[in-house]
């Protein structure tokens, strides 16, 4: 999952006109880029268009508008957001939890179970809430993170330098040469396995860095199955995307 950086500077941001509404595009000079490029991200709905020199840019935004049909059909399959709030159904583990509001005492946000029903409860002021729901879901991603990365580093006996969780756009996890993990918070959301390969995944970087015979052989030596978890994130990944703070 390590990806080389590019240099992508954003020179500015235009409004286009999309099917009668106004989309903001990110015009990017990138010179490793070969052409002109527009660009509409799966998850987040983010338009870019990606030129390879300043003489391009001239053009980048009337080049965009040639492409305002195929740009109109790759946002309509954007999911939509699920803002996070009571009665929104968010996923923990791979499992749907229902947002309920909670009782003063037991905290900012916690987990219930009961009754048949799994539920993700927060506690305080309505205006709130969604960070609050937030800050626990971060919390629950970072030990569960720093709990497998323990266990997967000890097999292959190194120490990550650093483990960072954030909330990364194009990737699940990343290894650096100097052995600094970073993961989203959004595998929190998945169910175990998936979170538990993209440990493994990155943990094997930190001896392997390069997707070679040798790698895979580590990974599945870490985990065991690997073609489960892609698939599901092929298959779902982007819908993990779509929780977020209201706004």
């Amino acid at each position: 999952m390590r990806k080389m950086k590019a240099t992508r500077k954003v020179a500015r941001r235009e409004l286009l006109a999309i099917e009668g509404r106004p989309v903001e595009v990110s015009v990017r000079l990138n010179p490793r880029a070969r052409r002109l490029i527009v660009k509409v991200h799966p998850s987040t709905g983010e338009v870019s268009v990606v030129a390879p020199s300043q003489r391009a840019l001239e053009r980048a935004v009337e080049f965009a508008r040639g492409q305002s049909d195929w740009i109109a059909r790759q946002l309509k399959r954007v999911p939509a957001p699920v803002a996070l709030g009571v009665g929104s159904l968010v996923p923990v583990r791979g499992q749907d939890h229902v947002v309920r509001e909670g009782s003063a005492g037991r905290g900012a946000a916690w987990i219930e179970t009961g009754g048949g029903e799994r539920a993700l409860c927060v506690a305080g002021h309505r205006e709130h809430h969604a960070r609050r729901l937030l800050d626990f879901l971060k919390r629950e991603a970072r030990r569960e993170l720093e709990a497998r990365t323990r266990e997967y580093a000890a097999r292959v006996g190194l120490k990550p330098r650093r483990l960072t969780v954030r909330d990364t756009a194009s990737r699940w996890g990343s290894c650096s040469t100097s052995r600094s993990l970073s993961f989203s918070w959004r595998l929190i959301l998945a169910p175990p396995f998936v979170l538990d390969y993209v440990v493994a995944h990155e943990v094997a970087h930190m001896r392997e860095m390069n997707h070679g015979p040798a790698f895979w052989r580590l990974v599945r030596e870490i985990v065991g199955d690997t073609r489960r978890p892609q698939k599901w994130l092929r298959d779902n990944g982007t819908m993990l995307h779509r929780y977020a703070m209201k706004g």
